[in-house]
């Protein structure tokens, strides 16, 4: 991934440039494993990018790192929010902040995941939107629901046109949060948006890199991981989370494989059925991820399976 270089003596009275790697990629395309190495390498701390790796009760639904890949590295924000816990990308900012504040300027951080928006706000900077209460952004849900895409966008089109402008597709997670956001605030998402608050990483020495596997390597490696997840723990997961009776609405509920298996658990369909229908999600949401970072990280280098650099 890198040239390993001694570091350049400081001059009298020099403070070394704090630096951080970034890296993207799908679910399944080998972060993890990829970014234990780079922590073992430089004696990093690795700090958690993807917002369902943030929740407790499901590590092995949502890929968390293994307690023992946990032992080799220091690992943040792993596991430590409340399944009951509506978390917000400005309050993973905040956390975020209070790790960079904690850990010693001269250690490499080391940002993984999949959720574009994080790598966003680190380095371009964060919308500071108002909390929206759950209440209305659950009625909006609730309106919006029956709604095909044609008509979300047209609805979407008359309260913020901009939005709508700026979307181009009518994704109903983003249709709900501009709406929930117009009809809470009186102002349009694109104005918050439009005055972003500075990036965490403003000033950092910064490598970036997204994981790009070939496709059809991508899909087997989403077909064994699923298959492996339901063998070692996952049921056992779900079935504790289900215990607790959130919220069907909160972002936990909505990890892929938690329907899927609490609906084998109902004796609705069969293991093979939830097996194929988590597997068919995860794909999904990998094309969705692939987009993404094709759009707003065209720019970063991309890396293959191993970290082999891609032509």
């Amino acid at each position: 991934m890198r040239e390993n270089k001694e570091p350049k003596p400081l001059g009298f009275g020099m403070t070394r440039q704090r630096s951080a790697v970034l890296i993207a990629g799908p679910t399944a395309s080998g972060k993890s494993s990829l970014t234990l190495a780079r922590a073992r390498e430089s004696g990093g701390v690795i700090v958690n990018a993807d917002s369902m790796q943030l929740y407790d009760t499901l590590r092995i639904v949502t890929a968390r790192p293994s307690e023992e890949d946990e032992a080799q590295a220091e690992h943040r924000l792993y596991g430590t929010v409340p399944a009951a816990t509506r978390f917000s990308t400005g309050q993973w900012l905040t956390a975020v902040r209070a790790i960079l504040d904690d850990i010693d300027p001269a250690r490499e951080v080391i940002f993984v995941g999949g959720t574009g928006l994080y790598f966003d706000a680190l380095i371009k900077g964060f919308a500071d939107v108002p909390e929206i209460s759950p209440e209305l952004t659950l009625a909006v849900q609730d309106e919006i629901l029956h709604l095909d895409e044609a008509r979300r966008m047209a609805l979407l089109q008359r309260e913020d046109p901009k939005a709508a402008e700026r979307l181009g597709v009518a994704d109903p997670q983003r249709v709900i949060r501009a709406l929930a956001v117009k009809r809470a605030t009186g102002r349009p998402l694109s104005d918050f948006q439009d005055d972003l608050q500075p990036g965490l990483l403003d000033g950092w020495a910064i490598e970036r890199f997204v994981l790009s596997p070939d496709r059809d390597v991508l899909r087997a490696r989403i077909a064994r991981r699923f298959e492996a997840m339901f063998a070692s723990g996952a049921v056992e997961e779900v079935r504790a989370l289900l215990a607790q009776n959130l919220d069907p609405s909160l972002p936990v509920m909505k990890a892929i494989g938690v329907r899927e298996i609490g609906d084998w658990l109902d004796g609705v369909q069969s293991r093979e059925d939830a097996i194929s229908l988590a597997t068919i999600a995860t794909h999904q949401y990998a094309k969705r991820q692939r987009t993404w970072f094709r759009n707003r990280m065209g720019d970063w280098p991309r890396l293959g399976l191993e970290g082999a650099p891609l032509v």
